[in-house]
């Protein structure tokens, strides 16, 4: 009988053939449901989070049920808060500095030598497909999941454009609008499994992007009920509590509830079709909210944190809550060790299926403590001809550290050049139009100004991490611990951040030719 040995793990698994020729296959469907730009936005974290007022004012009942029915994860983090270096690590189960051109967004590109769990499942005898994104901007186009050749889209994307469609409905018909969109979601779906051979476990990536920008202004209230004015004293602290602003949030609010909407789509056809508790179902999103400064493309946790739940009833107790520190490229293993399939020496990643399989709540592996996160190039080298903006960041249950290896940079880009890093939308348009306005100096300064080599927040005394403590006397010791704990993790993974001279993300092609500023070193 033939084996197939776990090279990460040690374990022996049964191979495909194996599990074919005696006649059943134990291996449970995988779906997963990703969120460009979903951020940490449900309702259940409200109930389990004291004020967690955000989260109130959304109504989230499908990932509720995946996480009152499986895990509820409340420290997950992205590898990057960037989409395509997120995805590269996600899909490779590496950290994204080890991913080739697939660590920087504009100007990505896939090395297809690098293995992949979708690719990986798919040889190992599943039937994989997924429906609007995977892997972009960057080329080959989804190209870590087979490219074009599983993609199942012909009943179009406008889902992925909700608010846009709905808002187009006379009013009234709202709901009806609304409900294309969903037939659009099933149609899809359906599609994928109609093209399944018998009853083979399947993986199917489910990536919608209306959560990312653009949405249409005022559509949060006009669909889903949500008033801006309950956000009045809710937003972080660094945000503005002025009306564009808070409209803005209800508007990405109303994007989260719909992402919720189209899962309860997938959820029903399986549950129609009695696969439900044959399924692996994981929900999550890329990284932190768009346009909004200190989210999306920083490593504070506006940007970092995600939500995470997954179910599957068949070895998953469900019920739980979970604090371990885990990081998005974890799916990868946690995929591959569920589909009876090697997990590669190469992956950096640690599967989640022991911890999921423990039936425990709370801290329940010792040692996932904390995760590290970091980015490079998103749009703005690509746009302006300079260099990205370098950061690593290691984060624990009280602590936040971020080392900022090119000070002298802009973290959004400059102003004269549009903040590119920063996504459009009525909250950019705001800032820019008050970018001199000394009421709101202290706001513009944490979102858009200069940051210094090293930062580090005290979690619990600071959520919204604005007093930077690392040149703080008292907190020197903690400060080096956790440099050196980040500096041990980058060096075991081969970051090339931690190589002496120039670093290859300040060279073409990874960042555009330089302009007036100086290659960063690793060190300071």
């Amino acid at each position: 009988m033939a084996l197939v040995k776990n090279l990460v793990s040690g374990t022996v698994v049964l191979s495909a053939a194996v599990l074919h020729a005696s006649g059943a296959d134990p291996r449970p469907n995988i779906l997963f449901a990703f969120g460009d730009d979903f951020g940490r936005y449900a309702s259940i974290y409200a109930q389990i989070e004291k004020d967690n007022q955000l989260c109130e004012l959304v109504h989230t009942p499908n990932f509720d049920r995946m996480a009152r029915e499986g895990v509820l994860f409340t420290n997950a983090h992205v590898p990057a808060p960037s989409s395509t270096p997120c995805r590269s690590s996600l899909c490779s189960g590496q950290y994204f500095w080890r991913t080739g051109m697939g660590a920087i967004l504009q100007g990505a590109v896939w090395d297809e030598q690098i293995p992949t769990f979708p690719l990986l499942l798919e040889q190992n005898g599943y039937h994989i497909g997924f429906t609007y994104k995977v892997w972009s901007p960057g080329t080959v186009k989804d190209a870590p999941y087979g490219g074009d050749r599983n993609r199942y889209a012909k009943r179009g994307n406008a889902f992925c454009f909700f608010s846009q469609n709905v808002s187009k409905a006379p009013e009234g018909q709202y709901e009806e609008a609304k409900q294309r969109l969903y037939d659009e979601v099933a149609g899809n779906f359906e599609d994928f499994l109609a093209a399944r051979k018998g009853d083979e476990p399947f993986c199917y990536w489910w990536g919608p992007w209306n959560t990312h920008r653009p949405w249409v202004q005022g559509s949060g209230k006009k669909l889903w009920g949500i008033d801006p004015d309950d956000l009045r004293g809710k937003m972080p602290s660094f945000l503005p509590d002025v009306p564009e602003i808070r409209e803005d949030f209800a508007d990405y609010l109303g994007e989260v509830m719909a992402f919720d909407q189209g899962l309860g789509v997938l959820l029903d056809i399986l549950e129609k079709r009695g696969e439900l508790d044959r399924t692996l179902i994981v929900v999550s999103g890329d990284h932190g909210i768009p346009g909004f400064p200190r989210g999306k493309t920083n490593l504070y946790d506006f940007g970092t944190r995600v939500g995470l739940a997954i179910r599957y009833p068949a070895s998953v107790a469900g019920g739980r809550v979970v604090e371990d520190f885990v990081n998005l490229m974890d799916l990868a293993p946690t995929f591959l060790e569920f589909g009876a399939t090697a997990v590669p020496e190469v992956m950096t990643g640690r599967s989640l299926k022991p911890l999921l399989e423990s039936g425990r709540s709370g801290q329940v592996e010792t040692d996932r403590t904390f995760v590290v996160t970091g980015r490079e190039r998103h749009v703005a080298a690509a746009r302006e001809g300079y260099l990205p903006y370098p950061q690593r960041a290691v984060v624990t249950a009280r602590y936040k550290y971020i080392r900022n290896f090119a000070p002298n940079r802009w973290p959004s880009g400059m102003l004269e050049n549009n903040l590119p890093d920063l996504d459009k939308g009525p909250t950019k348009e705001w800032f820019i139009a008050n970018f001199e306005n000394p009421a709101y100096a202290w706001e513009v300064e944490l979102g858009f100004g200069k940051r210094p080599y090293e930062e580090l927040y005290d979690l619990s005394k600071d959520p919204w991490e604005v007093h930077n403590l690392a040149y703080d006397p008292k907190y020197q010791q903690v400060r080096r611990e956790l440099s050196e704990r980040l500096d041990a993790t980058l060096s075991a993974t081969g970051d090339p951040r931690m190589s002496e001279g120039v670093c290859i993300y300040d060279l073409p092609p990874y960042a555009a030719p330089f302009g007036d500023e100086t290659p960063s070193k690793a060190k300071k």
